[in-house]
């Protein structure tokens, strides 16, 4: 079963043994919704609490009750069960779903693989690697994104006019 990191353990918070962990991820209201974290070496930590601290998330677990303890899992990423992600309304995808997709135009040639995506203030921004040549950045609004077949693999998109002489 596949696990996903959404967080690294920054440093202890008070002496209670709470955690400051910093998210690895742009749904922070995650940590609120489990009720356990993963740790790489295959512990299981339950969270009693999660909560927001700036830019944060302190966590309050059954296992570590010392700043001793908490300060030993220092550095350490935490991770859930992708199968414990929370579902998404239609139309919304985890990155890691989309990560190494194969990205093709309507017509099915192919334009690259999904490699990332861009946090930007309006759309996010899709950047796809072709097998030759530069990144080819993509706002992910509906009259570039046709469509998403996470099951497939694939994806279909629609380029702007000034992109499609650049890539093929």
């Amino acid at each position: 079963m596949e696990n996903i990191t959404i967080g690294q353990i920054v440093a202890p918070h008070g002496v209670r043994g709470d955690l400051r962990i910093m998210p690895l991820t742009y749904n922070t209201a995650i940590f609120g919704k489990m009720d356990y974290l993963l740790l790489p070496d295959g512990r299981k930590l339950t969270v009693l609490r999660a909560r927001p601290h700036k830019n944060l998330i302190l966590v309050t677990t059954q296992e570590v009750r010392t700043v001793e303890g908490a300060e030993a899992l220092r550095g350490q990423k935490v991770s859930i069960r992708r199968a414990d992600m929370p579902e998404l309304p239609a139309g919304e995808y985890y990155v890691g779903d989309l990560l190494g997709m194969d990205v093709v135009c309507e017509d099915g040639s192919p334009v690259g693989t999904f490699h990332d995506v861009l946090k930007t203030g309006s759309a996010d921004v899709y950047v796809i690697k072709p097998p030759q040549g530069q990144e080819i950045l993509l706002a992910a609004v509906p009259e570039n994104i046709v469509h998403i077949d996470v099951a497939a693999r694939k994806m279909v998109v629609r380029l702007p006019e000034w992109d499609k002489d650049g890539i093929r």
